[in-house]
């Protein structure tokens, strides 16, 4: 799987592309490298990436191999927005995956670094009330010391007790390259 091109960004479920295909969709918090995790996972730059936490506000649509898209979310709990542009955002986002009946699967992207937060409860909670099936990516691993993978994957097994580890749990590291075999063979088992 190699061929991937940034179709628009959605800023009104209107705008959600007309073209059904199977949809997998990007989600966590801000800055946890949803971008970084497109462009290292296709070997491209396609996908915007910034150091500045919430800088995606869109719902970013690629299209990959003329087979699925990958909706790339905006990222939830950065405290620089104001409350009602975060309550807008929860709002798109509980409507998009209420109207949109072709997800497939979820990517829920965790800072391997920190212990899930509040928010990654929340939405886990909201990804499993809605059926979909989900893989928890924990993001940044290549930051950590051997003994702190083995804590991450301990605190993440205490949040998340229903996730396996190599079956919808996996590290991943854009610099290092940990998970991506592992990705790519998910995404072609799927489509």
């Amino acid at each position: 799987m190699n061929r991937i091109e940034f179709i628009k960004p959605v800023y009104d479920l209107k705008e959600i592309p007309k073209r059904v295909l199977p949809t997998v969709v990007l989600c966590g918090r801000s800055n946890v490298g949803k971008s970084s995790f497109i462009n290292s996972l296709f070997n491209t730059k396609i996908a915007q990436t910034s150091s500045q936490p919430g800088k995606t506000r869109s719902i970013n649509y690629y299209l990959v191999e003329e087979k699925f898209y990958i909706a790339d979310l905006p990222g939830f709990g950065y405290a620089k927005v104001s409350k009602s542009e975060r309550d807008s955002w929860q709002q798109l986002l509980e409507k998009y995956f209420s109207i949109n009946k072709q997800i497939q699967l979820a990517f829920h992207l965790v800072d391997s670094r920190h212990a899930p937060m509040q928010l990654d409860i929340t939405l886990n909670e909201f990804l499993r009330s809605q059926d979909i099936p989900y893989v928890v990516l924990l993001s940044k691993s290549d930051k950590l010391k051997q003994s702190e993978l083995a804590q991450s994957k301990i605190q993440v097994k205490k949040t998340f007790p229903e996730v396996l580890f190599g079956e919808n749990c996996f590290f991943y590291s854009t610099i290092k390259g940990t998970g991506q075999k592992e990705v790519s063979k998910l995404l072609s088992s799927l489509f």
